[in-house]
């Protein structure tokens, strides 16, 4: 099955030391571009979940928030900053004594000051963390894949459909290419029978000018390919693997195609047609660029 690199998942669990809740969001991208925010703490573990990650995501940019939430408290002390307490205590009796100020300094007011006392979170032990984490991301990489493939399948029912309808124009050419010839054969003997009136057409002549014309603008080969590399784009949807580079380079190709045929046809009714496969082919190449 296809899967688009656009989704979202979400993922918490609630643990016995800690709670985590995990949000991955991707969006197109030519490679895999991980980006991880979760706290310091755990910094350690992006490794594992880059490993997790990459198993079921090849394509896209992908940003990861882990957002964690302590069950239990005990692994949290409060330090007290003795010499820079001190220095402050002596600094504010500096202070009085300079300016005679009442003296109101009490233990709250010490307390208060910038990192006289600050918080020590005792390590934890990773692995335990980890399994913690790993439940939550699961989940949450579960729910992204899951949507991507909903909208993997929406883009191949689209682009199957694109598919169909230029196969229909390539048929309306295939039909229209003899009329062509005709139109063309009878316009040039109008057009010769005006300017030389009386005097007899060298049918010869006649005759090659019409083949040479003919041979000119003979778009066989290249409708051929561009009916073959349809069949290769159906074909790739059906692959269960990464397909979207493959597409890109397929799309490419009946571009190619395309404007050649626009190219050597001097048919109204052709190159009108051909105008309608080139847009088609456009809204194709933009889904692509959404395909894993």
């Amino acid at each position: 099955m296809i899967k688009s690199m656009t989704g979202f998942g979400r993922g918490s669990a609630t643990c016995e030391h800690s709670n985590f809740i995990v949000e991955i969001k991707s969006v197109n991208h030519r490679y895999f571009e991980l980006n991880v925010r979760m706290p310091r703490a755990l910094i350690s573990l992006e490794d594992n979940i880059r490993k997790v990650l990459s198993e079921k995501i090849k394509r896209g940019k992908v940003d990861v928030f882990i957002t964690q939430k302590s069950v239990e408290k005990e692994n949290v002390e409060a330090v007290l900053n003795e010499n820079l307490v001190k220095s402050y205590l002596n600094c504010l009796k500096e202070i009085q004594g300079l300016t005679g100020v009442r003296d109101d300094i009490s233990v709250m007011s010490l307390a208060r000051l910038p990192e006289a006392i600050t918080l020590k979170q005792n390590e934890e032990d990773l692995e335990e963390v980890w399994k913690e984490l790993k439940a939550s991301l699961d989940i949450a990489v579960e729910a992204l894949v899951s949507m991507r493939e909903e909208e993997g399948k929406k883009l191949s029912e689209d682009i199957n459909s694109r598919c169909n309808l230029i196969n229909e124009y390539v048929d309306n050419i295939q039909d229209r290419v003899p009329k062509m010839i005709d139109e063309y054969r009878e316009k040039l003997r109008k057009r010769l029978n005006d300017l030389l009136q009386d005097t007899n057409i060298d049918e010869n002549r006649f005759s090659m000018e019409v083949a040479l014309l003919a041979d000119k603008t003979a778009i066989d080969e290249e409708l051929v390919r561009l009916n073959s590399h349809i069949c290769q784009v159906k074909e790739t949807l059906l692959i269960n693997e990464p397909i979207g580079r493959k597409l890109d380079f397929i799309i490419q190709e009946m571009n190619r195609e395309a404007n050649t045929i626009a190219s050597k046809v001097v048919d109204l009714n052709i190159t009108n047609v051909i105008l309608e496969i080139k847009s088609e082919i456009e809204k194709i190449r933009e889904q692509v660029q959404n395909i894993e």
